[in-house]
């Protein structure tokens, strides 16, 4: 008789308002379920929803304990949830290369370009001042390397004459929200 497909745990990241991990809790179902909301940012907007969602958080500061301190109590919290996978959603930090290898091929992000374009900060900036045709997001493998892991799917938006980094970014971030479910789901099956 073959196995059942076991549900895997994933924890989020983030550092703001918590858009994509709203977007991920929300069509979490047979391939995910959502065991812990992490933040770098006590204050993070997003983690009061979560709490309100009834899923445990964790913040802590970096400031003060430095990146190795940080990371070790996050994965710490991580792994006492139980998670399996972690989801970067507008988490705004870079990981150390230590944390990377310890999670390797197991932390996925979004990211908001067609990789392997404008890796980094301005993605809407950049693609409107180069006269791209098109922008998307990109949800990709998180490696040692800023933006440079596997993409596993991406979404394009045309770039319209009048748009601006603010009107691009927010058709943008519908996308986002449309595609990191499906493809953390797909991920999340393998």
């Amino acid at each position: 008789m073959p196995s059942q497909h076991q549900v895997k745990k994933v924890g989020i990241l983030i550092s703001g308002r918590g858009s994509n991990m709203m977007a991920l809790v929300e069509a979490a179902g047979d391939a995910y379920e959502v065991v812990m909301v992490a933040s770098d940012k006590p204050d993070a907007p997003g983690l009061a929803w979560a709490h309100e969602h009834g899923i445990p958080t964790f913040a802590l500061s970096p400031k003060g304990i430095g990146k190795p301190a940080h990371e070790a109590a996050m994965t710490a919290a991580l792994r006492e949830a139980g998670a399996e996978i972690l989801a970067l959603a507008g988490y705004m930090r870079l990981l150390s290369d230590e944390f990377v290898a310890d999670w390797r091929g197991r932390i996925v992000n979004i990211h908001p370009s067609l990789l392997p374009k404008y890796k980094g900060l301005d993605t809407h900036a950049r693609a409107i001042e180069a006269r791209d045709a098109e922008a998307g997001c990109s949800v990709h493998i998180v490696t040692e390397e800023l933006d440079g892991g596997e993409v596993l799917g991406q979404a394009r938006v045309p770039i319209l004459p009048d748009d601006d980094a603010e009107t691009l970014a927010a058709r943008v971030l519908a996308e986002e929200h449309r595609l990191y479910a499906t493809v953390l789901a797909d991920f999340a099956a393998r």
